[in-house]
């Protein structure tokens, strides 16, 4: 089943972000390769693809787990979460239906 990992940033999160970038990106990458990741990407802090030093306020990940708790436990280890990236992380269920 898809699972969205909602995650909400810390103020001033840019420089954790980078810090942590590698690592948080490596993990997306693996989801991806074994055909599991749907959908990943930042919230930019402002009204641009490009924020810049506004940074992000946060991210969404759509990706497939074999049960919520899988998902909880994935997001649970993410290295943004354990960086201090982020304020708070939601895990629930997500039905796809388009496209």
């Amino acid at each position: 089943m898809w699972y969205a990992i909602i995650s909400e940033d810390v103020r001033d999160s840019l420089p954790l972000r980078k810090k942590a970038r590698a690592g948080h990106l490596a993990r997306l990458d693996h989801l991806k390769n074994v055909g599991r990741l749907l959908a990943a990407g930042p919230h930019p802090a402002i009204d641009s693809e490009e924020p810049g030093e506004a940074g992000f306020s946060g991210s969404l990940v759509i990706a497939e787990f074999p049960s919520l708790a899988d998902a909880e436990a994935w997001a649970g280890s993410d290295p943004y979460l354990e960086a201090g990236v982020y304020a708070t992380m939601t895990v629930k269920p997500f039905k796809l239906v388009s496209p």
